[in-house]
């Protein structure tokens, strides 16, 4: 599948910052079926369990997941967490390359819905997630000018990704 758009990165969000040492460091790329990907890599700290996952963990990357994937049509719009539901269906490794694909199902002009799933390389599906999100401007979400520490473009030369 063809990229269209790399999004950014922030600097100390758990998730996404690229400078927060204990995070996931996941990117996030629009692709032309109007999906949401992101590869990432989950870190031992990151563990509950030897060789799984926290839950925690992965419910905070599909939280983030869709919650961007409203960017690929608006990225001026900003989501805060409503109802996020969880299914954990195999165990969630760390240490090893995951992806996970998100997409909006359904959106008015107040509030916004969308579902993602995170898989291993060889299309497995580990767990899923639907949530349900308020439509919010960034300066109503943060005080200041904070769009230098939301903002930062890592570029990388990835163009397809299966």
């Amino acid at each position: 599948m063809k990229v269209l758009k790399k999004q950014t990165n922030s600097k100390d969000c758990f998730i996404c910052g690229i400078e927060n040492k204990l995070g996931v460091n996941a990117s996030f790329y629009e692709m032309e079926d109007g999906k949401l990907y992101s590869l990432f890599k989950f870190k031992p700290e990151h563990q509950s369990f030897p060789q799984r996952t926290h839950g925690g963990i992965i419910s905070a990357l599909l939280d983030e997941l869709i919650g961007r994937a409203i960017w690929i049509k608006d990225d001026t719009i900003w989501g805060v967490t409503i109802d996020l539901n969880i299914k954990y269906r195999k165990p969630v490794p760390y240490d090893v390359p995951l992806k996970a694909i998100g997409e909006i199902i359904n959106e008015n002009k107040r509030i916004f819905e969308g579902v993602g799933a995170i898989y291993d390389m060889e299309g497995n599906m580990l767990a899923e997630g639907k949530a349900t999100y308020f439509k919010m401007p960034l300066s109503k979400i943060s005080e200041g000018d904070v769009h230098a520490d939301i903002n930062i473009l890592v570029p990388d030369n990835i163009e397809y990704i299966e």
